[in-house]
C-alpha cells in the first residue's frame, strides 16, 4: 500500500440519488460544500429507485455534477429487496437493518447481472464514467457479487471495506452514518450539521472512511451555520 493510502482519508458518498430524491440531494450536497469545499464527493445513483423512471432533469444534474468533479456510481437497480429471507435472522437483517432494500443480497446470478446490465446501459446513455457499484445497505450476496466480477468494475464497498475488483483486494474502511438510520439526536440535526459530523470523522485505525450521507437529514430544517471542519 502506498503512503497516499497509508494517510487517513476521508470519502463523502452520498446516497439514493434519485429523481425523487433529487432535491434533497442538492441540499445535502450545497452543505458539505460548505464545509469541505469544492472537494469531490462520489454520487451513488439508482436507475430505478423504488420503481421510478430517471428524468431527464435528474439526469442533466448528475452530468453536471460529474463535469465538476464528482464521482457517479451504480447503486443498485430497484434499491428494494423483492425476495424471501432464509430464516428469523435473515428476515431481521433485511427487514429492519435494511428497511427492506437489500436489493442484492439474495438475487441469483442472472438476476443479479440483468440488474447490473440495465445499470450500466444507463451509465452508457448518458456518456458518463462508471468504475464503482455500491449495492445497497452494502448487502452483496454471494451470487450477486459473482456476477459483479463478469462486469468492468473497479471497485465495490462494504459497511467495513472497499474492494478492488476484480482482485477482491480489500482496504479497511469503516463507515459512519448519519440520517435515516441515526440516533434521534442525530436525526434532529441539520445537513450542515450532518456534513461537519462527516468532514471531522477519523477512524485511527482505518486508513480510510467513508462518511455516508443518507437523506432523511436534508428535509430537517438548519439548527446552525457551518462551520469549516479540517480534514487534516
Amino acid at each position: 500500500m502506498s503512503h497516499a493510502m497509508r494517510d487517513p482519508t476521508v470519502c463523502v458518498v452520498l446516497h439514493d440519488a434519485a429523481p425523487s430524491t433529487h432535491k434533497a440531494c442538492a441540499r445535502v450536497l450545497t452543505a458539505v460544500r460548505q464545509v469541505i469545499g469544492e472537494a469531490p464527493v462520489t454520487i451513488l445513483a439508482v436507475p430505478r429507485y423504488h420503481g421510478e423512471e430517471p428524468t431527464p432533469e435528474f439526469e442533466a444534474w448528475l452530468g453536471e455534477r460529474a463535469r465538476r468533479g464528482d464521482e457517479l456510481a451504480l447503486h443498485g437497480c430497484t434499491h428494494l429487496d423483492e425476495g424471501q429471507p432464509n430464516g428469523a435472522v435473515d428476515a431481521v437483517r433485511r427487514s429492519h437493518y435494511t428497511r427492506g432494500e437489500g436489493e442484492f443480497w439474495s438475487l441469483s446470478r442472472r438476476e443479479a447481472l440483468a440488474k447490473i446490465d440495465l445499470g450500466i446501459a444507463w451509465f452508457a446513455k448518458n456518456r458518463w464514467p462508471l468504475a464503482g457499484f455500491v449495492a445497497p445497505a452494502w448487502l452483496l450476496g454471494e451470487k450477486a457479487r459473482d456476477a459483479l466480477l463478469q462486469r468492468p468494475f473497479e471497485y465495490t464497498a462494504t459497511l467495513r471495506q472497499l474492494i478492488h475488483l476484480p482482485s477482491q483486494v480489500a482496504v479497511q474502511s469503516q463507515s459512519a452514518s448519519w440520517g435515516a438510520r441515526c440516533t434521534s439526536a442525530d436525526r434532529r440535526r441539520s445537513p450542515s450539521s450532518c456534513a461537519r459530523r462527516a468532514a471531522g470523522s477519523r477512524a485511527p485505525s482505518e486508513p480510510i472512511v467513508q462518511s455516508r450521507l443518507k437523506l432523511t437529514a436534508a428535509v430537517m430544517p438548519p439548527i446552525s451555520a457551518p462551520t469549516t471542519t479540517s480534514l487534516g
